[in-house]
């Protein structure tokens, strides 16, 4: 039994891919799409893992930015729901608590877009302090790169 739900953990986790692929490709309709098919399928209630990464990126297949700002939220809520034992099912080299300085920073950018650098601010300042939990490679550099650009242009307003 637990080698047909790993599978079906995996399989959900292909599907999300595929549709990130899409979406990195240009194509954020049909990425939109099949998002939008799998979180019915997934549902509220369903894997906190699956849930984070389908509304990470949903987000970033959103045009408007309330609505980015309501799936980075659900992302950030799954992960309030993971544990590092469910998340090395899916990958052994990452920790929950690596994903939360993107989480922020995602929720920092979306309300800067809507205009609320107070919110902006108070998730940017989260996203530093998390940022520790972060590796010394391309990912972690990559994320403090993005919170530092953020911040200057908070800085300059």
């Amino acid at each position: 039994m637990r080698e047909q739900h790993e599978t079906s953990e995996d399989a959900v986790m292909t599907r999300i891919g595929q549709a990130v692929m899409l979406l990195h490709a240009g194509d954020r309709e049909e990425a939109r799409n099949r998002f939008g098919e799998l979180w019915a399928q997934i549902g509220e209630a369903g894997d906190p893992l699956h849930r984070c990464t389908l509304a990470h990126y949903m987000a970033d297949t959103q045009d408007d930015p309330g609505d980015e700002l309501a799936w980075d939220l659900r992302a950030l809520s799954a992960a309030e729901g993971l544990t590092d034992e469910r998340l090395a099912r899916h990958d052994t080299a990452v920790a929950v608590r690596g994903m939360y300085p993107s989480l922020h920073l995602n929720l920092a950018a979306d309300y800067v877009k809507l205009h609320r650098p107070e919110a902006a601010r108070a998730h940017l300042d989260r996203a530093r302090a998390a940022s520790a939990a972060l590796g010394d490679d391309g990912y972690g550099d990559g994320v403090r790169a993005a919170i530092a650009r953020l911040d200057r242009q908070l800085a300059e307003g």
